[in-house]
């Protein structure tokens, strides 16, 4: 099998970066705006007043917040709240928008005065313009307004990542609000010997060890356009839509992706976890579910469908085969070609625990 390099994380974090520009632009631009009917509305004389510079200035404003405050929102904010306590994560993230906050504001004050006063950013009378607007009484107002920006725009980053990407998107269109038929890739991934480890590490160190584990797992599954559709004890569950998992073999990829990660980082693990390495077997299959929305108090998308059970049932197998990953007929089916990437093995008609006629199983 030849192993193919997926299109790097940072790919994902600046498509991030650009959905926060946009959404900052509009608000800034609504702001703008807000103010401007606002003077029309109360009557004052604006006959002089030419509003092209302030709209500039405010798509300015939105598009420099936007990529200073969005790459360190991206970059740094979502990996403290991963990694540090969350008292220390705000701390940290509350100087750091102060930081973000004035520098934006003097260079969209640059920008602003020097246009105003026709003359070029590094006029002295620019800077002291700048300067004085940076702290007066309506920017501090500014402040307030664009920290509560902020903490919606990370709040709607962490709710993404709870849900995985696309999935809060399909909850605020209600697209699974009435069950809905469609048809799923789906791989089980499973902790290999996951009960010795833990009877070793004891319960806080084998949490840690899953948590890392799930951690080095998450960019092959986000990579290979693949969504976490559950996680349940050492076992993780996720689906692909038909021709996400088709592209560049992802559903395959994603499985060797991850088993390479964990393999890059193999001396990390052995001097955290008294030598034990994880690696994962893996059970795929293709078929139709039934998916919506469930819960009362806890909402949440769920499929259902006789695939998800014959998935568990394949990857169940893996060690009574002796390999680490299994599919079925309708899924390297639905694969086609594999591109010269994988060599299927066929494993024979294989007999699954609750389904009455035996399945073709491949290896790769």
């Amino acid at each position: 099998m030849k192993r193919k390099s997926y299109p790097s994380q940072l790919k994902s974090k600046l498509e991030k970066i650009m959905w926060i520009c946009l959404f900052w632009i509009l608000i800034s631009l609504l702001q703008f705006f807000n103010g401007y009917s606002t003077m029309i509305y109360l009557e004052f004389d604006i006959s002089e007043l030419d509003p092209i510079p302030f709209m500039a200035g405010a798509v300015f404003t939105g598009l420099i917040a936007g990529l200073i405050g969005g790459s360190t929102m991206v970059f740094f904010w979502e990996q403290w709240l991963r990694t540090k306590s969350y008292g220390s994560s705000l701390l940290s993230i509350f100087w750091s928008y102060t930081l973000v906050f004035f520098t934006v504001a003097l260079l969209t004050g640059l920008f602003f005065h020097a246009g105003q006063l026709h003359t070029h950013v590094f006029d002295i009378r620019v800077w002291n313009e700048a300067w004085q607007d940076s702290f007066s009484a309506g920017q501090v107002q500014n402040y307030i307004f664009w920290l509560l920006v902020v903490i919606i725009t990370l709040i709607g980053l962490l709710v993404n990542d709870k849900y995985g990407p696309g999935i809060f998107v399909s909850f605020l269109l209600g697209r699974y609000f009435h069950p809905r038929r469609e048809d799923r890739i789906f791989m089980f991934l499973d902790l290999k010997g996951s009960t010795t480890i833990a009877e070793k590490l004891g319960e806080e160190r084998y949490f840690n060890f899953l948590k890392d584990t799930y951690s080095d797992a998450t960019p092959g599954i986000l990579e290979s356009k693949g969504e976490i559709y559950q996680y349940v004890g050492d076992e993780i569950v996720v689906s692909w839509k038909p021709d996400s998992g088709k592209e560049n073999i992802n559903a395959l990829q994603c499985f060797f992706d991850i088993q390479q990660r964990l393999l890059d980082r193999s001396a990390y693990y052995r001097a955290h976890y008294a030598g034990i390495l994880p690696e994962f077997k893996a059970g795929l299959h293709y078929g139709f579910v039934t998916a919506g929305e469930i819960g009362v108090v806890k909402r949440d998308i769920v499929y259902s469908g006789d695939v998800m059970n014959t998935t568990a049932r394949i990857q169940g197998k893996c060690n009574e085969l002796g390999v680490n990953i299994l599919l079925s007929k309708s899924l390297l089916d639905k694969l086609g070609t594999l591109q010269n990437l994988f060599e299927p093995t066929e494993m024979g008609q294989i007999a699954l625990r609750g389904k009455q006629d035996a399945m073709m199983l491949y290896t790769v």
